[in-house]
């Protein structure tokens, strides 16, 4: 490996997802301000919104969204512009 063109501070971190509160360890340059004990060693913390076991796509879990009631607004909303209605008048 050709020395000086890797970062000084590539080390081992820990990834939290604060949703599920799972912890990752790898290897990265990533700036942490907290540290967090892992099988009795301590790591730099870096704290995510998202990851892997969390985001939709990847867990194969899909969010339910109430369609049926955003369809029962709409057709409700817009029903005096419906053809059924001015044929009737």
């Amino acid at each position: 490996m050709r020395k000086g063109i890797h970062p000084e501070n590539y080390r081992l971190v820990a990834f939290k997802d604060m949703s599920n509160n799972d912890v990752f360890i790898t290897k990265s340059t990533a700036e942490a301000k907290e540290t967090i004990s892992v099988d009795g060693v301590e790591y730099p913390l870096v704290k995510l919104e998202i990851s892997r076991t969390s985001h939709p796509y990847y867990t194969g879990k899909t969010k339910l969204v109430d369609t049926a009631g955003r369809i029962d607004k709409f057709k409700s909303k817009y029903k005096k512009f419906s053809k059924e209605d001015k044929k009737s008048e």
